[in-house]
């Protein structure tokens, strides 16, 4: 095959990997600020099961955990859930497992601001509410944003795990050329689209964290 067909196909491969990718933030980066706020909650109703959830997922290889979402519910139901969807079952264990890393960096971000700074809101006349979003949030988006960007990149390397229940991303999509034409430097090709995409995310935290400069504790 040519250098160009091998390319598209994985493009091809690529495509899926960001689509995960994109798809995985939508939903996580939310759903990561509901589990920070459940763990930091003065009731044990809503912290314990919020702190188990993040010891589980945290403790448990991300690899694993798209096994058990995708074979499991098959096994205990007798009905293959995400048999016709195998994309699907892959993108509700990103969700949520990146969900959980997220919540911890929420929980570190906030927690790392200076109790001064909310009594400063309270001197002023804010409430609770209007002293998080006008004098604190900018104040932990910069906090956050090292680690954050650290863990988001993370995810776009994670990505190449789905090809364990037979996703064609781009890790897989290249292994289909060393089996077909016994060839191995597609594999190694890969990588070219994994160091630009990461190069450009780099470059992108980089200029939002200037930006944030100006906000210090």
């Amino acid at each position: 095959m040519s250098f160009f067909e091998i390319t598209l196909a994985l493009f091809q491969g690529f495509f899926v990997t960001l689509k995960l990718f994109g798809l995985t933030l939508l939903f996580a980066l939310p759903l990561g600020f509901l589990i920070a706020f459940g763990s930091m909650s003065k009731y044990k109703l809503f912290s314990l099961p919020s702190k188990t959830f993040v010891w589980i997922i945290r403790g448990t290889p991300l690899m694993l955990q798209i096994i058990v979402v995708f074979y499991v519910p098959g096994i205990l139901f007798n009905y293959p859930i995400f048999k016709d969807d195998r994309f699907l079952a892959a993108l509700i264990t990103f969700v949520i497992n990146y969900a959980a890393y997220f919540s911890e960096i929420y929980r570190g971000g906030i927690e790392s601001i200076p109790r001064g700074q909310y009594e400063a809101g309270q001197v002023l006349g804010l409430t609770k509410t209007q002293t998080f979003f006008k004098v604190v949030l900018m104040q932990v988006v910069k906090n956050i944003l090292p680690p954050m960007s650290n863990e988001i990149i993370t995810l776009v390397k994670d990505t190449s795990l789905i090809r364990v229940i037979a996703i064609v991303e781009i890790i897989k999509a290249a292994e289909r050329f060393i089996a077909k034409e016994a060839i191995l430097w597609p594999l190694f090709y890969t990588g070219v689209f994994y160091l630009l995409f990461c190069g450009v995310l780099t470059l992108l935290f980089n200029y939002f964290e200037k930006k944030l400069d100006y906000y210090k504790t």
